[in-house]
């Protein structure tokens, strides 16, 4: 197994989980992926923190906002591993209710960069926004489909150090 290949399995389901959770108003699985070590960062398509107690306290604010997952699909597009550094780039799709109004679909670009700490990889950066409504899959891109199993199907292609 490349490195590659055991970030993934050893942090992709644990965090498809952690987020199913944070939607429905259980926060205590997704803070603990986070690192409480700086430097850690939020670029969300409502907030941008610096340094982890503000990243939390917003983790906080937004998991009040959701509700009511009824999916959650997690489309990784690339990942790659240099040391004791990962990222991962993909699609979340989400069905849930946000601010107490019926259940929604969301659609969000995602980017996570990971830390390995005491052995364990911990996210201390999330950049997300919206796709553009134009924007659709691209021909023969085939990314790998996470719905939190423990299957791990891997893209075509991968990057990393």
């Amino acid at each position: 197994m490349n490195e590659v290949d055991e970030f993934l399995s050893t942090t992709l389901d644990r965090q498809i989980q952690a987020e199913q959770a944070l939607i429905d108003g259980d926060l205590a699985p997704w803070l603990a992926m986070w690192s409480t070590q700086e430097p850690v960062t939020l670029f969300g398509m409502d907030a941008t923190k610096q340094g982890a107690e503000a990243v939390r306290r917003t983790f906080h604010w937004a998991a009040s906002w959701f509700s009511h997952c009824t999916a959650f699909r997690f489309d990784l597009v690339a990942a790659g591993v240099s040391g004791d550094l990962a990222y991962t780039v993909a699609v979340e799709h989400v069905s849930a209710s946000v601010g107490g109004g019926p259940i929604q679909p969301l659609t969000t670009r995602v980017t996570h960069v990971y830390r390995r700490e005491d052995g364990e990889w911990r996210i201390v950066h999330r950049h997300s926004d919206q796709p553009p409504l134009d924007q659709g899959p691209r021909p023969g891109r085939r990314p790998a489909s996470r719905q939190g199993s423990s299957e791990l199907s891997m893209p075509t292609t991968q990057t990393g150090g």
